[in-house]
């Protein structure tokens, strides 16, 4: 199979994409490279000033982007259902849903407004509720896509879910409790793929991960970060791809997972490749999806 490049992506034109945290890194990349190629792109960003100049930039890289923003805390599950439902009232399709936005191993153990811990409420619960809410729209808009954003992370030796201690309460360690939150967006992935299918939808769930891209998620890694980024990790441009071709490449099927085949899914353009071991695992994906939806207090049917 010849490589997925950007030159691969068709045009997108009438075709409406919702992006999370696509202020910065390869959610504005991905945003930047749709909006190439005619899509109407809305970014979801939790600060409201750094969406305004995102979309200033968009506008001056691109003549006449489709483009805007909206405020949205993934962090605060009833922003999540306000913008939800202002969202609906205002739009009357929705192609694909790119569930992007993450925070990356704060070095201090931090909350949400409903009391979870941040990596977790903000990377899985905030999506979790963000798709059910807004998966109305996107049954009645054909051929639609919610791709979920995970990390190379899911397959490192940290990465589980801890249904003991899923908050960290008992002991705070920032990289395993990133890895669980990414491996949650997988199973979530899978999961929700599986029961579109059973339902008989055509919503497609794919899941993608952009392997070691330079971003600003690596902030809180501190000097091991900037020399890491320097030695191993790709361009934005190339760690967009996987999203980009699992939102838009006409052959997707529902449960594929796209990523880097070089180095270990460090690098390299994107291919399917086959998920962490825990997210094959039905009874954990379902237990997850179960346990989310009690702590969320969202029913996620289909």
């Amino acid at each position: 199979m010849s490589q997925w490049k950007i030159t691969n992506l068709e045009r997108q034109d009438d075709k409406v994409f919702l992006i999370t945290g696509a202020n910065s890194g390869i959610g504005f990349t991905t945003a930047k490279e749709l909006l190439r190629k005619g899509a109407t792109v809305i970014l979801a960003v939790r600060n409201r000033q750094k969406g305004v100049e995102a979309v200033s930039k968009l506008k001056g890289d691109i003549l006449q982007a489709k483009v805007s923003m909206l405020e949205l805390d993934l962090a605060d599950l009833d922003s999540v259902r306000q913008f939800s439902q202002n969202f609906k009232a205002n739009h009357d399709r929705l192609d694909v849903l790119i569930n992007n936005a993450g925070i990356m191993m704060p070095n201090d153990y931090m909350v949400s407004k409903q009391g979870f811990e941040i990596q977790l409420a903000t990377n899985h619960f905030g999506h979790f509720v963000l798709t059910k809410s807004l998966m109305p729209l996107l049954e009645s808009t054909s051929d639609s896509r919610v791709v979920t954003v995970s990390s190379i992370a899911t397959k490192m030796k940290d990465a589980d879910i801890y249904f003991d201690d899923l908050q960290f309460k008992k002991k705070y360690v920032k990289m395993a409790s990133y890895a669980q939150s990414k491996l949650a967006n997988t199973m979530f992935a899978l999961e929700l793929s599986d029961r579109l299918k059973e339902s008989g939808s055509h919503v497609k769930s794919v899941a993608a991960h952009p392997g070691y891209t330079a971003t600003n998620l690596q902030q809180h890694m501190g000097l091991l970060g900037t020399i890491m980024n320097a030695l191993l990790a790709q361009k934005q441009e190339m760690g967009a791809l996987p999203t980009l071709r699992a939102a838009t490449a006409k052959q997707v099927k529902g449960g594929d997972y796209f990523g880097p085949t070089k180095m270990a899914e460090y690098r390299g353009y994107p291919e399917l490749v086959t998920p962490p071991q825990l997210a094959l695992d039905k009874k954990a994906c379902e237990k997850l999806w179960t346990v989310t939806e009690e702590l969320t207090k969202e029913t996620f049917s289909l």
